[in-house]
C-alpha cells in the first residue's frame, strides 16, 4: 500500500551529497518536510534552502551529536515519521596494506552511525509508527577484494535491520534495507579516479555488480521505499537476483573464479593506494573525518 509523504517529516543522514542530496530532494518533491543530518554545513545550508528544510551538523558515530539533532528536529517539526539511514564511507586499500584508522572509520560510519541514528530515532518513530529505511549495500551479499571493511560492515547493517524489523514490529515500526550496487556518486566515482585497479575490476563484473545507475534512479526506489515502507530495496531492481544467488556468491567455486582474478589485481590494486597517501577519496573525505563533541545545531534558511 503506497502512503503518501504529503506532510510527513523524513530525518535523512549522510544528506549533504549523493545518494542522500538526492533522496531528500526527491522526497521533498513528493511534499515530505525534511530535517538534514551530515558533515558538510554549507552544502546542507544551500541543499535545505532549496525546500525550506531543517539541517543539522552531526556526526552520525557521536550519540550525543545524534541526540541533539534529533531533539532539534522535534522542536521544529514535534515528529519523526520516517529516517533515511545512509551515512557512509568506503575506505581505500586491503587489510594488510591499507590505513587502519581508515578501515575502523568505514565500520563506525556505516555500521555503528547506524546503530546510533536509529538508538535517537527509535522512539519518536515508534511514537509516529513509522518507518527507518536503512541503507546497506549489494555489497552485504556479493564482497570484493579491497573492500573489506566496506563489505562487514554493510553485512552487519543488513542483519542489524534485520533483527531490529522483529523488535519493533509489535509497535507498528517498519523497518527496511535498501542494497544498491554501484550508483554514480562522489563515492563511486572518487574511487574509480584513485584506484584504476579497481575500476578495471568493474569492467570484468557482470551485470548487475558491474554496472552503475543514476543518482536520480536511486532516490526515486528509495522515495517510493518510504511510500510503501517495504521490506528489501534493490537498486537497481537485477541485484534481486544477486540477492537469491548469495549463497552461491559464497562458495568455494565463486571464491575460486574471483580469487584467479584477484591475484593479479590486489597487488597493483595495493600499489596504487601507496601511492594515493590518503584512506578516502578525496570529495568525501568531509564525510569520513572523525569528529568528537559536535554539537547539533539547528538551521533554517532566512
Amino acid at each position: 500500500m503506497r502512503r503518501s509523504l504529503s506532510g510527513q517529516v523524513v530525518l535523512v543522514t549522510g544528506a549533504a551529497r549523493g545518494i542522500g542530496e538526492h533522496t531528500a530532494r526527491e522526497a521533498a518533491a513528493r511534499g515530505a518536510r525534511l530535517a538534514l543530518v551530515g558533515l558538510e554545513p554549507e552544502r546542507l545550508e544551500a541543499l535545505a534552502a532549496e525546500f525550506d528544510a531543517v539541517w543539522f551538523a552531526a556526526d552520525v558515530t557521536d550519540q550525543a551529536s545524534m541526540t541533539a539533532a534529533v531533539e532539534g528536529v522535534l522542536a521544529v517539526h514535534g515528529r519523526i515519521d520516517a529516517v533515511v539511514a545512509n551515512a557512509g564511507v568506503a575506505s581505500r586499500g586491503t587489510v594488510a596494506t591499507g590505513d587502519v584508522e581508515a578501515l575502523v572509520r568505514t565500520v563506525e560510519v556505516n555500521l555503528i552511525g547506524v546503530m546510533r541514528t536509529a538508538t535517537a530515532c527509535l522512539p519518536h518513530l515508534i511514537a509516529a509508527r513509522g518507518y527507518l529505511l536503512i541503507v546497506s549495500s549489494a555489497a552485504s551479499f556479493a564482497a570484493l577484494p579491497g573492500m573489506a571493511p566496506y563489505c562487514a560492515s554493510k553485512a552487519g547493517v543488513e542483519h542489524f535491520g534485520n533483527a531490529l524489523r522483529l523488535e519493533v514490529a509489535h509497535h507498528g515500526v517498519a523497518v527496511g534495507t535498501a542494497h544498491p550496487s554501484w550508483v554514480d556518486t562522489d563515492l563511486v566515482r572518487d574511487a574509480q579516479d584513485d584506484l584504476p585497479a579497481f575500476k578495471d575490476t568493474l569492467r570484468r563484473l557482470p551485470a548487475p555488480l558491474g554496472s552503475t545507475t543514476s543518482v536520480e534512479r536511486c532516490a526515486a526506489a528509495f522515495a517510493d521505499a518510504l511510500e510503501r515502507r517495504r521490506r528489501k530495496v534493490f537498486v537497481p531492481r537485477s541485484v534481486m537476483f544477486v540477492y537469491w544467488l548469495r549463497t552461491f556468491l559464497g562458495s568455494r567455486l565463486s571464491e575460486k573464479l574471483i580469487e584467479s582474478q584477484a591475484r593479479r589485481s590486489v597487488p597493483v590494486m595495493e600499489e596504487q593506494v601507496r601511492s594515493l597517501g590518503r584512506g578516502f577519496g578525496a570529495n568525501t573525505a568531509a564525510a569520513a573525518r572523525v569528529r568528537h563533541g559536535l554539537d547539533a545545531q539547528r538551521r533554517r534558511p532566512h
